[in-house]
C-alpha cells in the first residue's frame, strides 16, 4: 500500500463516522388530514420475540383515503423504548406523528 493511502484512511474513517452520528434515526414527515382515520384494527399480537419490540399496526394516509399497515417487529433499540406512530386530533385536522425510539 501506498503511504498516502494510509493518511487518506486517517482522514475519510472519522468523516464518514462523523456523518453517520449526526444522521437522525428517522425522518420525520408531517401529515395533516382533514378526515380522521377509521377506528383502530384489533391485530393479534404474535408471541414475544427476544431482541424486539412489537409496533401495533396503523392506518396510513394513501392521499385519497387510509390503507391499513399491519403491526410488525421492531429491532430493539438499547436502552430506549418505542413510542409507536399514532394520530392526533388538533382541531378540524389530524396529524401523523411517526414512530421513534425514545431513550
Amino acid at each position: 500500500m501506498r503511504p498516502l493511502a494510509h493518511l487518506r484512511y486517517a482522514v475519510l474513517i472519522p468523516l464518514a463516522f462523523a456523518a453517520f452520528v449526526s444522521t437522525p434515526t428517522f425522518a420525520q414527515t408531517d401529515i395533516i388530514i382533514q378526515q380522521a382515520p377509521p377506528p383502530q384494527r384489533v391485530e393479534m399480537i404474535p408471541a414475544e420475540r427476544p431482541g424486539y419490540a412489537w409496533d401495533p399496526g396503523h392506518w396510513r394516509w394513501e392521499g385519497r383515503g387510509y390503507a391499513w399497515v399491519p403491526g410488525h417487529w421492531q429491532p430493539v433499540m438499547r436502552h430506549a423504548r418505542w413510542e409507536p406512530g399514532h394520530w392526533e386530533a388538533h382541531g378540524p385536522n389530524c396529524y401523523w406523528r411517526e414512530g421513534h425510539w425514545i431513550r
